[in-house]
């Protein structure tokens, strides 16, 4: 597991996403996990899901779309600043009740109510990457973070095309 970076420079924390071009607007609705679910919170529960570094997050969407989507359909890379640290809730491995709930796979009602607890007691929750197993996770909830975060970039997504290369 990689360590949890001190604060450094302005000692912000840091989230990144990468979402269809189309949706960067409403990037901190929370609405599609709201609508579907997701790893850590169920239909019914707004979260936001980020990584604390960029290739995470590329990585996160990649696992369920595909390098040729990137490849081939807008996307656009965000990142946002958590402007207190303080209300950064950390899971470490070992907290997770469950340690198959830190691999691939498809979650589970005790998985996502888990999640749901963690984001009905902390704005911003730092977990584990099930994708990469050495990587961070950041989730909010957008209503009880509100005041909490800040847009800070906005940019279009280019996938380094040897992700996706030629059909030999």
């Amino acid at each position: 597991m990689t360590p949890l970076p001190p604060p450094l420079g302005d000692g912000a924390v840091h989230g990144w996403r990468l979402d269809l071009a189309g949706f960067a607007r409403t990037w901190d609705s929370g609405e599609g996990a709201f609508r579907v679910g997701g790893r850590w919170n169920s239909k019914g529960v707004r979260a936001v899901y980020c990584a604390l570094d960029p290739s995470t997050a590329i990585l996160e969407v990649a696992v369920h779309k595909t390098f040729r989507v990137l490849d081939t359909v807008p996307h656009v890379l965000t990142a946002l600043e958590v402007t207190d640290p303080t209300a950064v809730h950390v899971v470490q491995p070992g907290d997770v009740p469950n340690p198959h709930w830190l691999r691939p796979g498809v979650p589970g009602a005790g998985q996502q109510g888990f999640g749901d607890d963690l984001l009905s007691r902390h704005a911003f929750v730092v977990l584990p990457s099930a994708v990469s197993s050495h990587s961070w996770n950041l989730l909010f909830d957008p209503i009880r973070g509100r005041d909490a975060y800040r847009l800070v970039a906005q940019e279009p997504f280019a996938l380094d095309t040897r992700l996706h290369p030629p059909a030999a």
